[in-house]
Formats: structure tokens, sequence, C-alpha cells
């Protein structure tokens, strides 16, 4: 499949159209779709969704990119994940129709998706956007039951455009006329694309400060729609913007018609990982004993905002990173919010990653947001310098997913 890859990647919908032609249109033999888009927060918005319809006894596929350590993380049928055999049955059909022609990893991946959820009832659907929305391989479902974005920021400026409007434009190309749309936070030019898009469609926005609350009082999280109000637990995804992601999720189920015993699966019951992840056991764990170890994969500004943020309201530790990015992402932007949170900061490579930063480039990028700075060859000599110097601190392995996935599978 690698070898049909396109030498540029172009957003377009072609590709997608003819190989879901050449399927027979999978995309219109869905269950009720939900459709996620946003640039932070989507994946676990999608598993708040998801635990909540679950909770309340509904069978759910969900589509999600990227995989962490296996790529059947991607797709659940009906709850559970794909199957090896159906997985490779589904890209194989895919590949024999493609027929040798151009086509993206990540559009016939949401072929084979489609196609494995055209043929398992269920439910419902989850789709979650891959990039953009617009021009992305998800964007093929006529009518949606619901659409949802998420906070918009800047991110993959070089394909959606630079100005936080035009990414957000990008974003809600996945509105549909006269389908409602849930639209979590938003800067002021975010939400003005958002609503301008809507007003083109006649597509109900149901946004967050205008149709629907959330805050946090006395450690719980209080939802408010007009059908009244909601007091339940706080989320067990860790970090304050897992509030906003929550309400969002508790908006649709309360548009779905659904009640409090879905609202609260929604907010005790949804897992994601490498979204702030204690990592308690496994053999990284375990070889620095003392050391409180969390993962996560944000990567942009944003992200880099939100775990400074829940940082610090953790219990006051000695915190390190160890980090790794991509040559593709704002790496100062990220990493200046965490600068008033990290003792220091050791540097590292993604192993098998062609547009990983060096460890040197990492750091010398940390030293010049003013993080005292170090590097190692991989995750495991990072935590062994740390234990060294600080055995009892805390450790944020940050920086990209890629790296987040490396290290859960090293870690079991």
């Amino acid at each position: 499949m690698m070898a049909l890859h396109p030498k540029i990647i172009d957003l377009t919908l072609d590709r997608m159209w003819r190989l879901l032609d050449a399927l027979g249109n999978p995309q219109e033999d869905l269950p009720p779709v939900i459709h996620i888009a946003g640039t932070n927060g989507k994946g676990s918005t999608q598993a708040m969704i998801r635990a909540g319809l679950e909770g309340a006894g509904h069978s759910v596929h969900a589509y999600t990119s990227p995989h962490l350590a296996r790529f059947h993380e991607r797709i659940r049928l009906a709850g559970q994940l794909i199957a090896e055999d159906h997985l490779t049955a589904v890209l194989d059909e895919c590949y024999a129709a493609n027929g040798g022609e151009e086509i993206t990893y990540f559009e016939i991946t949401t072929a084979a998706a489609l196609l494995a959820f055209s043929r398992v009832p269920a439910d419902y659907c989850l789709l979650e956007v891959g990039l953009g929305g617009r021009l992305d391989a998800t964007n093929v479902v006529d009518r949606p039951a619901l659409t949802v974005i998420t906070p918009v920021s800047i991110d993959h400026q070089q394909y959606l455009g630079e100005t936080l409007g035009q990414i957000a434009f990008e974003k809600a190309g996945i509105l549909k006329r006269e389908v409602p749309c849930v639209v979590g936070p938003q800067q002021d030019p975010a939400l003005e694309a958002i609503e301008a898009r809507a007003a083109r469609l006649s597509a109900p926005l149901i946004a967050q400060g205008q149709h629907w609350h959330v805050w946090e009082e006395r450690g719980r999280l209080v939802f408010q729609d007009e059908t009244g109000l909601l007091d339940l637990p706080a989320p067990n995804l860790p970090g304050a913007h897992q509030f906003d992601n929550a309400g969002a999720a508790l908006a649709v189920l309360r548009h779905l018609g659904l009640g409090e015993e879905a609202a609260e699966a929604a907010v005790t019951r949804a897992e994601w990982p490498a979204r702030m992840q204690r990592l308690t056991r496994g053999p990284l764990a375990d070889s620095v004993p003392g050391i409180e170890l969390w993962l996560d994969g944000g990567h942009n500004p944003a992200a880099g905002e939100a775990l400074a943020r829940h940082l610090s309201t953790l219990p006051d530790r000695p915190t390190h990173l160890v980090c790794g990015m991509l040559n593709t992402k704002d790496i100062a932007g990220f990493l200046r919010p965490l600068a008033t949170q990290a003792d220091s900061l050791t540097a590292v490579s993604i192993p098998g990653e062609t547009a990983t930063l060096t460890a040197a480039e990492t750091a010398g990028i940390a030293r010049a947001c003013g993080i005292e700075a170090h590097e190692a060859e991989s995750v495991a000599a990072a935590l062994e310098r740390i234990k060294a110097d600080s055995p009892h601190a805390r450790v944020l392995i940050c920086g990209s997913l890629y790296l987040a996935g490396r290290v859960l599978r090293e870690n079991g």
C-alpha cells in the first residue's frame, strides 16, 4: 500500500470517491454517524461519547487515528477492536479494488474501516477526522446524525493555512446542511469561521458558552444546558481541559436524548491512552521505582498549555520532561508553557521516524525556551539519568504521539 502513496500529499477527496465507488459505496450503509473534527481533544471527546453510548446500552463503531501500539486500535467494531483476519480481509479487498492507482495510506485504510463498519450491525458510528476536515478522507458521509468540533488551534499550517480562521474553515468543512454541530470552546476567529459555515448550511450550532456550559465545582463536573443541570464526578481522564471535552461529549449525548446513566458513564468509564496517562507497571515503569511516570502525546502549543496547567495542579514534586518531537511541529510553542513547570528536559529522537528532530535539536530549542536540557539515546536511558539525579521525581514523557506509541510498546 505504501508504494501507492502519492509523492506529494495533496488534500483531495477524488481518490477516496473513486475507491469507495469501486467498493460499492460502503459510506452509504453506516449506522448514524457522529463526525468529530478539531485540533485538540478529538480523541478524548470521542472516547467519552463512546463510553456514554455504551453505558446506555448501545453498540458503537469507532474510527480514530493515529494508532499508538497496534494499527487495530484505529478500528473498533461494535465495541471490539477489529480482529486480525477481518482487518487483513478488508485491507486486501480495498487494495484489489484500488487497482494499483495512487492513494494515500490514510485514504485506503479509512476506506477499509468504512467497509468493515458497513458490514457489522451497530447503533452508532463515530468517525474522527485525521487532518483538517473539509478534504479529510472521513468527510464522505452525506448526512451524519451530528457533527462535533473540539477546540481549534494552530497546527498543520502547511496543509490547513496559517491563521486560526483559515484552519477553522477547514475543520468546519465537516458541517452538513441542517445537521446540528456541537462546538467546544473556541477563540473568536475560529468561532467566526465555524458560525459563517453553519449559517450558509442552516446547520444549528450547539456551542459551549451559548447553548451549554461546563465547569468544575468542588472536584465535580457540573454541566448545564436548556434541558437542565447535571452534577457528575470529575472526568477520569486527567487534566482541566478534559472538563471541556467532557462537556462536548455530554452535549452530544443530551442532543441524542440520552439520560444521566449515559452522562455518568461518559465521564467515569472513558479510556484514552497517552493523554496524561499514568504508567505504574511494565518494563519501563518498573525500571524506575520511586519515579512518578506520566505519558502524553500532545505536540502543539495548545497541548503544551494544557499540560502545564495540569502539572501545576499536582502535588509539589521535582518535574522532569523526556521529550521527542517531529520537525513539522512548533517545538518552541509546545515547550514554552512547560518551562514554568519543568526542572529539566531530556531530549530523545523518535526511533523509526524520518521527520524526528535529533536529541540535540530538541535540547537546543528547550534551552532557548529557558529549560535546562540534556540529551539521551533512548527513553530508557533518559529515565535512568533522571532517576540517578532525582530518585523521587515526577517524569512526563511528551512531545509526540509517535513517541508515546513507542513508549507503550516498550512498556508492554
